[in-house]
C-alpha cells in the first residue's frame, strides 16, 4: 500500500513536472535579423549562452533579406504580428511598436553606452524609456578600385576632393580601362541623402518638418546629369519602380564599376569576395558646395510591444548588450561599434585584413565631419517616408515621367501624407 502510493506519488510528481516543462519550452522568442554582413549567425551563436542558462527558452534567429525587413516586417507590425524582436534600421520610424525594456535591462549601463542614440529609438517623444539596443554605427561612403586607378594612370583625387571631381575622374578611368560605368550609388534614399546634405539640402528641420530646398534640387538635378551622361547606370535607379531598395555590391566586386557607393556594413563582405582580386580601398566623404558630409546610420535590436514574453525578450537584449557579447558580435561582424565604451578603448578585428582595418579608419574619420542635418535627418520619426519618396521620385525624373520641379512637390506631398496617416494613427 505504501509502496502504491510512493508510485502514484511519484508518478504525479513526473506529471507536474513534465507540464511545467512543456510551459517552459512554450517560451519561443523569434529574433528577424537582415542577411547582409554576418547576417544572423553571430546572434545564433550567442544566443546558445543565453538558452543554457534558460531552459526551455528557444531563441530562434530567422535570416531574410534586407527588403523584408524594410518593406515586409513594417506591414506585420501593423497587425499586430511579426517576430518578437529584430534588428532594424528604421530607428524612428517603427518606434510606436517598441516594448519599453527599461526594466529588464541594466538602465544605467544602457545609458552609458549609448545615450546620444538611444534618443533615436524614441521617435522624437520625450522620454527616458529604453527600446533597443544599438547594434552597430554605420557610415555611408565610397568604395574605389585601385586598380583601375593605376590601370588608367589617373590620380586618385585626394581628401576634399568634390563629387564633380570624383565623377570626372571616375568617367577618365572607366573609359581607359574600358569598365562599364564610373560609379555608382545603391538605390537607396539613405544613400542619396549624403549626396543632398552635401549640397546643402536640410530634409527635415529642428520641429521635424520635412524640408524641400535649393539643396536638394541642386542634388537631383546633378544626379539625373550623371545618368543623363553615363557616369552612372540608367538601369538600377530607372529600371525598378517605387522604393524598392538594391545594394550593388556585386558590380563593385565584379569590377563592373569604378567608385561603389554603399557603406561599412559591407565590409566583411568586402574583405572575404574581393580579397586580392584586385586593390580598392574606402574614400573620404566625398565634398558638395556646402560640406563633405556622409549619413550615419546603423542597426538596433528591438522589442516588440505585441509580445507574449516581454520579460523574456527584454533579457535577451541585454545578454546581447554585454560587453563579451559586443565584442564578439563587432569583431566578427567587422563593423564600427556603437557602444561608447568599445569606440573608446577600440576594437580587435583578428580575421579582418590591413585592407578592412584601413577602411574602417576611414569610416570612422568621416563621423566628426557629418553634418548637423544627417544626424537630425537619421532619428526622424519620418525619414523612411522621406527616403521613399526621393527614391520614387527621383527614378520617375530618370523614367521621363516627372521633371525635378514636379518631383520635389511630389516628395513634399508624399511625406506630409505620410505624416498625416501616422498621426491619425497615434
Amino acid at each position: 500500500m505504501k509502496r502504491g502510493m510512493m508510485t502514484a506519488t511519484g508518478a504525479l510528481a513526473l506529471m507536474v513536472a513534465a507540464a511545467a516543462l512543456t510551459g517552459v519550452q512554450a517560451q519561443e522568442i523569434r529574433l528577424l535579423a537582415g542577411d547582409t554582413g554576418t547576417g544572423g549567425a553571430l546572434f545564433e551563436e550567442m544566443a546558445k549562452s543565453f538558452e543554457e542558462a534558460n531552459p526551455g527558452v528557444d531563441v530562434v534567429v530567422e535570416e531574410v533579406s534586407y527588403q523584408t525587413i524594410v518593406e515586409s516586417l513594417p506591414v506585420q507590425l501593423e497587425a499586430g504580428e511579426g517576430p518578437d524582436i529584430a534588428i532594424i534600421t528604421d530607428l524612428g520610424g517603427l518606434s510606436r511598436f517598441y516594448l519599453d525594456i527599461t526594466d529588464y535591462v541594466d538602465a544605467d549601463y544602457f545609458e552609458k553606452e549609448w545615450g546620444q542614440t538611444l534618443a533615436w529609438l524614441r521617435g522624437g517623444r520625450d522620454t527616458d524609456a529604453i527600446f533597443g539596443m544599438p547594434t552597430t554605427l554605420t557610415v555611408n561612403g565610397a568604395y574605389v578600385n585601385l586598380t583601375l586607378f593605376e590601370q588608367a594612370g589617373v590620380p586618385v583625387p585626394e581628401e576634399g576632393a568634390t563629387w564633380q571631381e570624383w565623377a570626372e575622374a571616375t568617367r577618365q578611368v572607366a573609359e581607359a580601362t574600358g569598365t562599364d560605368f564610373a560609379m555608382e550609388m545603391d538605390r537607396s534614399g539613405h544613400r542619396f541623402a549624403s549626396l543632398a546634405i552635401s549640397y546643402g539640402a536640410e530634409l527635415v528641420d529642428e520641429e521635424g518638418k520635412p524640408v524641400v530646398d535649393d539643396g536638394l534640387r541642386a542634388a537631383i538635378e546633378q544626379f539625373v546629369e550623371w545618368h543623363e551622361n553615363g557616369t552612372m547606370p540608367m538601369d538600377l535607379w530607372g529600371a525598378v519602380g517605387g522604393s524598392t531598395h538594391r545594394e550593388l555590391f556585386s558590380d563593385f566586386l565584379n569590377a563592373n564599376v569604378v567608385l561603389y557607393f554603399g557603406g561599412s556594413w559591407t565590409l566583411a563582405q568586402m574583405d572575404t569576395e574581393v580579397g586580392d582580386l584586385f586593390d580598392w580601398a574606402v574614400m573620404p566623404a566625398p565634398c558638395g558646395p556646402s560640406s563633405c558630409t556622409v549619413m550615419p546610420g546603423g542597426g538596433a535590436m528591438t522589442a516588440f510591444a505585441h509580445t507574449e514574453h516581454p520579460e523574456l525578450a527584454g533579457k535577451l537584449i541585454n545578454h546581447f548588450a554585454q560587453p563579451e557579447n559586443l565584442d564578439f558580435y563587432i569583431s566578427n561582424e567587422v563593423e564600427i561599434p556603437s557602444a561608447a565604451s568599445q569606440i573608446a578603448n577600440g576594437v580587435e578585428y583578428p580575421d579582418a585584413s590591413e585592407r578592412t582595418k584601413e577602411a574602417l579608419a576611414t569610416f570612422t574619420a568621416q563621423i566628426p565631419k557629418m553634418a548637423d542635418a544627417a544626424y537630425r535627418f537619421q532619428g526622424w520619426r519620418y525619414q523612411r517616408a522621406m527616403m521613399n519618396a526621393l527614391t520614387t521620385r527621383i527614378s520617375q525624373v530618370l523614367n521621363n515621367e516627372l521633371d525635378v520641379d514636379g518631383a520635389l512637390e511630389r516628395i513634399e506631398e508624399d511625406v506630409n501624407l505620410a505624416i498625416e496617416a501616422a498621426e491619425g494613427q497615434s
